[in-house]
């Protein structure tokens, strides 16, 4: 079962690959403590309505120190716009304190330390490690990618976890970076979660939502 679903993924990355040749992260950032913060504010957030609030934001807070140092009530309004603003501020200022005071204001390079910060589970720490520091560990399983993955029948898990532990499995590992991007960038223009566009999808023949769903 796990050679038929490893095929299954080479053909679906194949194709994917061809439809969206500049798969990549949409989040803005330049540093790793700008992708940390965007990650952040990402949550239960389009990546186009963070990148227009950040860029004010990344003017203003240089240094995880600025982040620290920051005045919560003031800077739950400046991230307003991204929703559940009071945790999110909370966290990001949580994390930059541990960031100034135990890593001399660089956020760390790997899984382990990265999981000890508020606010950062393995999808976060995944995104910021592979496209900060290029140290590629694991899959990054967002909204997206756990929809798609469904879908198309790689994985009968609900929790990120589990479906990442289950993609590792299959995906080969040089494709560990672009796959999530490839399957965000399907699941924005045609497998959207209220319609998806199943006539002019491109994994028709590959998805088992379609021959169980439309495919009458």
């Amino acid at each position: 079962m796990a050679n038929g679903k490893k095929e299954k993924v080479k053909e679906i990355i194949k194709r994917l690959k061809k439809e969206y040749p500049n798969a990549k992260i949409a989040l803005n950032f330049n540093t790793p403590l700008d992708l940390l913060v965007a990650t952040i504010l990402s949550a239960q957030c389009t990546d186009e309505r963070v990148n227009r609030l950040t860029g004010k934001l990344f003017q203003k807070y240089k240094t995880a120190r600025d982040y620290a140092n920051a005045e919560i009530s003031k800077f739950e309004q400046e991230i307003k716009s991204t929703g559940f603003y009071k945790n999110k501020a909370r966290n990001i200022i949580s994390a930059c304190k541990i960031i100034a005071s135990q890593y001399r204001g660089k956020v760390p390079d790997n899984m382990e330390e990265l999981l000890k910060l508020p606010g950062v589970a393995r999808k976060t720490a995944n995104i910021v490690l592979a496209n900060a520091y290029d140290v590629i560990v694991g899959i990054p399983v967002d909204t997206h990618v756990r929809r798609l993955s469904q879908r198309l029948g790689l994985t009968k898990n609900d929790d990120p976890n589990k479906i990442e532990q289950e993609l590792l499995q299959i995906v080969p590992k040089k494709e560990w970076k672009k796959f999530p991007y490839l399957l965000i960038d399907h699941g924005r223009a045609v497998c959207n979660a209220k319609k998806p566009l199943c006539q002019k999808c491109v994994l028709q023949d590959l998805c088992d939502y379609y021959k169980k769903t439309v495919k009458k």
